[in-house]
């Protein structure tokens, strides 16, 4: 063998493994099946216990943040969905199905159907939050985590969690609530 050839071997005996070790834990963290709550990774009830000032202990559902951690970042786009792009009624849209294991509507004016109101003291993990933006009622929707803050697909930001006090946000802020039972479909 050549040292071209040697430098090559060894490239690919150390960076291989460590590559498909990372595609492997990255799979990984979407433990479980849709319904399931599963513990999640020291690593990521760190994370997101720090970003919404929680104790780690509170991060208790780790397909929740796994599905989170994967789509962070995502941008924004008109009804996207997939990691290329997204939209608020998308994202909201497969996080209820592949977290929770519920089909909901795909089109943020029918996710407003299939809600059970609630008042913002009474949110829960999981519950949908809408909002009023350019003057169209429940024009956005994103999913309640704890102690005040959202997921969603922001149009300048794309996926991030927020405050939903956050005076950007919160001044739009319409209705909340859990996904009723009898409006949503069990994913099998």
């Amino acid at each position: 063998m050549t040292k071209h050839h040697n430098l090559l071997y060894l490239l690919a005996v150390f960076f291989v493994p460590l590559i498909l070790t990372s595609c492997h834990s990255r799979k990984a963290a979407m433990r479980g099946q849709p319904g399931e709550i599963v513990k999640p990774q020291t690593e990521m009830a760190d994370k997101y216990s720090q970003i919404m000032g929680v104790n780690r202990g509170d991060i208790e559902n780790g397909r929740l943040y796994a599905f989170i951690d994967q789509w962070m970042g995502t941008p924004y786009k008109f009804g996207g969905l997939d990691k290329d792009g997204v939209d608020c009624s998308g994202l909201v849209y497969l996080l209820e199905q592949e977290v929770y294991g519920i089909t909901i509507p795909r089109m943020t004016s029918k996710q407003i159907t299939v809600i059970k109101r609630k008042y913002e003291e009474e949110l829960k993990e999981g519950d949908l939050v809408f909002f009023d933006f350019d003057g169209k009622q429940f024009s956005h929707v994103g999913v309640y985590l704890q102690n005040g803050y959202v997921v969603h697909a922001s149009s300048r930001k794309g996926v991030i969690i927020v405050r939903l006090r956050d005076p950007s946000i919160y001044k739009y802020f319409s209705r909340a609530g859990s996904v009723d039972i009898q409006s949503h479909t069990q994913v099998n």
